[in-house]
């Protein structure tokens, strides 16, 4: 959950809040639920609603507004449904605050990815929420909503009422407004429910970290994935031969390895989009890009008698774009004689080729003879760990001071830029939002600069780093604004 400290004073307009989501995860019921009046149609027919409904809610005692949207879906330019993703859109870029549904018992789907990408590229605050999570129907979709990048979703069943205590509160955090009207004690008590709920999303993220962590192998036909896979679970659980193309879908598989769970993903081979004509290995292709979206850690497997080659950096900036984590396998590796001069040859075209994402685990390994298939777990243990890292957010502050002291915002058009204070709204991959004037100016080279130093700093390298830029002041510094 992103957080957002903006008290409204008295005399400016009540925060705006959007429910989004793609159709029938039970937006307007939520809407309905949190508004206390059934003015949104229900219904189970996906697409009811296609306007942005208003209505007026209270949270404490303060009034917010609720916008009930359109569900979001992929559309033909100019159709009905076009439209009404505009209108979403729209309320996405107006709203204060954004609560992310998606429906607990489908888990996370294609379109739910698709645009909880939206909602982390608009740089608003939002809160996660795993809808009809009641009973067990909807407990593997709730630890799935973990993988969209949006913080510990808040679990809830907006038809039966449940969790919409917890929702509220954590609404109200993220808008930064407190109960006015509370006593000394109520302030004791609810600091003590505070700190239960805080107990409890440690909690939450403690059963994400213990569960069993999402590892896709992919690469080239023939790389000797499933091999690897074979190699790292200890049977022959995949179909393996020289020949190219053997892995249809994307296959997964519990292991257990040095007492952490994983579920491997043995996956069918990418080659270059032009060279892909039967149907079969289309439909594995699409299959295997959906396993690398779904997944937490990727394996790129490279075979080490052909290198690096450009097929390898197109999936490795496909990982990358995604926001997944990456390590790269070097397959193969005991048929190779000069060892040291084709190991700095690799590392080297990684430096260049993948400059965006600098410090990637590199690993030799033999999936065949099951050599370094140790350092390869260990890597991608330790990239887990930094995929999921959290900065404290007075450190953030206090690194941007000397990062803007070492070298200062630009000028543009005779005007410096203001850049005023930092926050990391969610982790995997670990996003940050910067409050700056004049954010679109903002040139992509201190953009650049910003995003190696935070790497550099906090030890965040071989994973994606999201840096948004968002106009305003510090949203904290809300108590010097009042005194004024």
């Amino acid at each position: 959950m992103a957080t957002f400290n903006d008290e409204i004073s008295e005399g400016n307009q009540p925060p705006t809040i959007a429910i989004i989501g793609r159709p029938n995860v039970g937006k307007s019921t939520l809407f309905n639920r949190l508004t206390g009046r059934s003015t949104a149609l229900v219904s189970d027919l996906p697409g009811l609603t296609r306007d942005r409904r208003q209505g007026d809610a209270e949270l404490g005692s303060h009034q917010v507004v609720l916008i009930d949207t359109a569900g979001l879906e992929e559309a033909a330019a100019g159709s009905i449904q076009a439209r009404m993703r505009e209108q979403s859109e729209q309320a996405i870029a107006e709203a204060d605050l954004i609560l992310f549904v998606i429906d607990a018992r489908d888990g996370v789907t294609p379109a739910d990815a698709v645009f909880a990408r939206v909602v982390r590229s608009a740089g608003r605050p939002s809160i996660l929420v795993a809808n009809k999570c009641e009973g067990r129907a909807g407990q593997d979709g709730f630890y799935e909503a973990f993988e969209l990048g949006l913080g510990a979703p808040i679990p809830i069943s907006a038809e039966h009422g449940e969790g919409i205590g917890e929702l509220v509160s954590d609404m109200m955090s993220a808008l930064g407004l407190s109960d006015e009207n509370s006593t000394s004690e109520r302030g004791r008590r609810r600091g003590g429910d505070q700190q239960a709920k805080r107990d409890e999303r440690e909690a939450r993220r403690q059963r994400v970290l213990d569960r069993p962590v999402r590892v896709t192998v992919v690469g080239r036909p023939n790389a000797g994935k499933s091999t690897l896979v074979n190699a790292l679970i200890g049977d022959e659980r995949m179909i393996t031969g020289p020949e190219p193309g053997l892995t249809r879908d994307s296959v997964s598989t519990d292991v257990t390895i040095d007492g952490r769970q994983l579920r491997l993903f043995d996956t069918a081979g990418l080659r270059r989009k032009a060279k892909v004509q039967d149907k079969a290995e289309k439909l594995s292709a699409s299959d295997t890009i959906r396993a690398i979206r779904f997944s937490e850690v990727v394996v790129l497997l490279i075979d080490a008698e052909r290198g690096i080659e450009h097929q390898d950096l197109t999936i490795a900036d496909m990982v990358a774009k995604e926001g997944r984590a990456l390590v790269i396998a070097v397959n193969k590796w005991d048929v190779v004689t000069e060892k040291q001069s084709q190991l700095k040859v690799l590392r080297q075209a990684l430096k260049e080729r993948l400059a965006q994402v600098p410090g990637i685990k590199l690993v030799t390994i033999s999936a065949l003879a099951e050599k370094g298939l140790e350092g390869l777990t260990r890597a991608v243990f330790e990239t887990y760990e930094i995929w999921n890292r959290r900065v404290p957010t007075p450190e953030l502050n206090r690194w941007l001071q000397e990062a803007l002291i070492r070298h200062a915002p630009p000028a543009v058009a005779g005007r410096r830029i203001k850049i005023r204070y930092i926050t990391q709204p969610s982790a995997r991959p670990p996003t940050f939002v910067a409050f700056c004037s004049r954010p679109e100016q903002v040139p992509q080279s201190y953009l650049r600069y910003l995003t190696n130093s935070l790497r550099d700093v906090f030890d965040l390298p071989g994973v994606p780093i999201r840096l948004n830029l968002r106009k305003g002041e510090n949203p904290y510094a809300t108590s010097k604004r009042r005194g004024k």
